[in-house]
């Protein structure tokens, strides 16, 4: 399958994020490895600006629009982290943004969401819900709407796999969360741009598994819902251009339990001391089910976010599964 961008275009892209944020850490933690019998490396998309990777996105998307001259506002829906990744981008261009959550969001992400900026509306029980809510409003008041999937935020996003695969060419295998898809495809388009053959596993949460279900179909397959404390993760119904790069390019996708997400979350501060939110949590728990087919290996695990609320990561760290509807 032909690469979504060239590498002077990925370049060009992690340039542009270079000038915003400094490169993340991808860090051999021993506790880990010795937890799956691998030698382990994190790739800590916890230390970015916003705290997720999808900051890299949001730079390199609001900078191309704003060199257009064209944009008087924005538009967007989210879950959390997308939609801290628009205003932070945005504030350097005066731009204003609009993003759309669903009911009963993250209240901390809200409020990260607002404090960088963003003009935040409430709207629908899930994100497909919200996201057409924006497309509607967007239309309606002639702002620019942006996509929670589009060449544009890959590329950006990409400049993590970049970076990981220049450190770490040897990787063995590499387990990543889907979402939307920006970050998965990144991580496929950069190694394949790299030549590499280091296997790619996507995870997707039990309670949202529409690319799961679209892969082994062939064609989209949505789901009546997605309630999942992985809200990273809470997709119902996929998108044809990431489904046909997830199609071609993981070696195979693997369901985790909102159980096995909070139990490596847990794993995660015990053994690094650090935060992950359940979406970035979800590769340490796939890795953890496949533990029998990692001896000898090296292995990848994309943390991809550190943005839990205080009250559901009080829950897991005393042994708890955070319930949602």
């Amino acid at each position: 399958m032909k690469p979504m961008f060239s590498m002077a275009a990925l370049e060009s892209a992690a340039a542009q994020v270079y000038a915003e944020m400094l490169p993340t850490p991808q860090l051999n933690w021993p506790l880990l490895s010795h937890r799956l019998g691998a030698e382990t490396w994190v790739k800590h998309e916890n230390h970015t600006p916003i705290g997720a990777f999808k900051v890299r996105g949001g730079i390199t998307y609001v900078n191309e629009l704003a060199a257009k001259g064209e944009c008087s506002g924005i538009i967007t829906a989210t879950r959390g982290n997308h939609g801290q990744s628009i205003p932070f981008a945005a504030r350097r261009h005066a731009i204003p943004v609009t993003v759309y959550v669903p009911e009963g969001n993250s209240t901390e992400k809200n409020a990260a969401m607002r404090a960088w900026g963003a003009d935040l509306q409430v709207f629908g029980s899930d994100f497909e819900a919200a996201r057409l809510e924006a497309i509607r409003v967007g239309a309606a008041r002639g702002l620019h709407p942006i996509p929670p999937f589009d060449e544009m935020l890959v590329r950006g996003v990409a400049s993590y796999a970049l970076e990981l695969f220049t450190a770490l060419p040897d990787l063995d295998v590499v387990y990543a969360p889907v979402g939307m898809g920006s970050g998965i495809c990144g991580l496929i388009t950069v190694r394949d741009l790299l030549g590499l053959k280091t296997e790619i596993v996507g995870v997707v949460s039990d309670r949202a598994d529409s690319y799961a279900l679209s892969v082994a179909a062939g064609r989209i397959i949505g789901t009546e819902t997605a309630n999942t404390f992985a809200d990273g993760m809470a997709c119902r119904l996929p998108m044809q251009a990431p489904l046909d790069i997830i199609s071609a390019g993981v070696a195979r996708l693997v369901r985790v339990s909102d159980d096995q997400i909070a139990a490596a979350m847990r794993d995660y501060f015990t053994d690094t001391h650090n935060v992950a939110e359940s979406a970035g949590a979800a590769p340490l728990a796939a890795a953890t089910l496949e533990q029998g087919q990692l001896a000898g290996r090296r292995v990848g695990l994309i943390l991809s976010g550190g943005n839990v609320d205080r009250d559901w990561f009080r829950q897991v760290l005393a042994g708890g599964t955070p319930q949602v509807p």
